[in-house]
């Protein structure tokens, strides 16, 4: 028995560490998604290259399945819900985001469009009276992290021409990912996140294959588009996406909720340092400002996303 607690305790001890971990590695995932934008879509059209990237992501998916022996989702109900939040969460959301920006929408314009969803799952939790309302500073954490993610694209808001069509795309992105995850949090039953993201893949595939078939601009057999459809594929469906299903599954969605607003920040870096671009003195103060209203949503013991 000696032996056996320590080993427990342990055990236990890694577990919380990982999962304590998990939303930070979720984020520095996410935020190469524009990266990947940036060096895939001048040699693709938007909704050929993610109806690629979905089949390439469901084909990694099942070898892995078949080696793990994975368990599939039990029962048709739960099937449904898995192909509705994959249609919300990858065909919606990625379609947005990626039809808008190739549309000529500026990438920072973009990203503040989507970086409202804190805000909008506040607005809609409060609106819908759920016992776990958003409490004085859960609300000032978002408006410190919104005011310091404005500051980051602030100077990229000129950028790229913005249009009524182009914008309906960002909104429309944004109202997917914020379902998405409110959906999944309430429906979605835990299951094997291998198998969980491949019913979801297999459903934004359905959706974005006939788009794709409407696209007449070729693809371009560039080392950038092949390089970005590997790390599509391999980093953020199989690395970012399981992160996400597995972060909110197990009551982590405040922190990613609010954790969306680091995206765009961890962006800018990362665009300091594989292309050049300039790290301001309002982008530095956009960074600290949204971590300040990050770590005050995170400390906050209520969740914003109601159980």
């Amino acid at each position: 028995m000696n032996g056996v607690a320590p080993a427990e305790a342990a055990s236990a001890a890694r577990q919380a560490a990982l999962l304590s971990a998990m939303p930070v590695v979720f984020v520095l995932i996410w935020s190469t998604g524009f990266v990947v934008a940036r060096f895939g879509m001048p040699h693709a059209p938007p909704m050929g290259f993610l109806a690629l990237r979905y089949a390439f992501s469901v084909a990694a998916f099942l070898l892995w399945i078949l080696w793990a022996r994975a368990a599939w989702p039990q029962g048709r109900t739960q099937w449904l819900h898995l192909g509705l939040t994959g249609v919300l969460m990858h065909a919606g959301y990625l379609g947005g985001v990626w039809a808008a920006v190739k549309d000529g929408l500026g990438a920072g314009l973009a990203a503040l469009i989507v970086g409202l969803q804190p805000m909008i799952t506040a607005l809609w939790i409060s609106a819908r009276g759920h016992r776990h309302h958003v409490s004085g500073r859960q609300w000032l954490g978002l408006v410190l992290g919104l005011a310091g993610l404005l500051l980051v694209v602030w100077h990229k808001l000129h950028l790229g021409e913005a249009r009524g069509y182009n914008v309906g795309l960002a909104v429309l992105a944004l109202a997917s990912i914020t379902a998405g995850t409110l959906y999944q949090k309430r429906w979605v039953q835990p299951c094997d996140v291998r198998t969980a993201n491949t019913v979801q893949l297999l459903a934004a595939f359905a959706v974005t294959a006939p788009l794709a078939l409407l696209e007449t601009e070729p693809f371009e057999m560039h080392p950038e588009l092949i390089g970005a459809m590997a790390w599509s594929v391999l980093v953020l469906t199989l690395g970012g996406s399981s992160l996400l299903y597995l972060l909110i599954q197990r009551g982590a969605a405040t922190a990613v909720t609010s954790l969306m607003y680091l995206v765009p920040p961890c962006t800018a870096v990362l665009a300091w340092l594989l292309f050049g671009e300039t790290l301001s003195v309002l982008v530095l103060a956009g960074l600290a400002l949204t971590a300040a209203g990050v770590a005050l949503v995170v400390r906050d013991p209520r969740p914003l996303v109601p159980s």
